[in-house]
């Protein structure tokens, strides 16, 4: 990338992630977007609604531009960790397509607001709330790629599929008997190691 323009350098960063977030669902069973596979319950779909959610949050509410959208899972009252998963009625659809209004929305405050206009954050404390749009896109930047990390991981867990998008996995090309002897030898190596600590 050879952009001298910041702005279309964090758009970029930013759009990157949220492609791979997306792809991570494709070609799945409702199931399968839905499952937890971790012991704190992440799950692919719950991620894209949980990210949905700070965009507008910190491209949006924070810059006085609220987006409308609503977001019972925040209000008062609502089940813990609520942003983190989806209901039975919540349909996948329904999450992609907020969640593409919501980068609609965070795209637009980027297009209308100077990189150093300043914000006041909702929920952070009061006297520490202000921050400006340059630190409030790369914060989300820096979320949106720790869970299409988590997404990675979670996809893999799922059918093997790994990588930022379905034609750049960015990983050697190897068979699944070599990833298998890979992994076999990996974790001899840490059997050896705690062995010897």
């Amino acid at each position: 990338m050879t952009s001298t323009d910041p702005k279309a350098d964090l758009r970029h960063y930013l759009q990157s992630a949220r492609d791979a977030l997306l792809w991570k669902l494709e070609g799945l069973s409702e199931y399968d977007i839905r499952r937890p596979l971790t012991p704190t319950g992440t799950n692919l779909l719950g991620l894209l609604k949980h990210t949905a959610g700070v965009e507008l949050g910190y491209l949006g509410d924070t810059f006085g531009r609220p987006s409308g959208e609503p977001l019972p899972w925040l209000d008062d009252g609502a089940e813990a960790n609520a942003d983190m998963w989806a209901t039975a009625d919540e349909s996948r659809k329904g999450i992609v397509e907020l969640y593409r209004r919501a980068w609609a929305h965070a795209d637009a405050t980027l297009d209308a607001l100077d990189l150093d206009t300043i914000g006041k954050v909702p929920w952070w404390p009061s006297g520490k709330d202000e921050v400006t749009l340059h630190h409030a896109v790369v914060r989300v930047i820096a979320d949106t790629h720790r869970h299409a990390g988590h997404a990675d991981i979670v996809r893999e867990l799922i059918d093997g599929a790994v990588g930022m998008n379905k034609g750049k996995d960015s990983m050697p090309s190897h068979d699944t008997a070599w990833w298998e002897s890979h992994r076999d030898h990996l974790e001899r190596v840490a059997r050896e190691a705690d062995q010897g600590a």
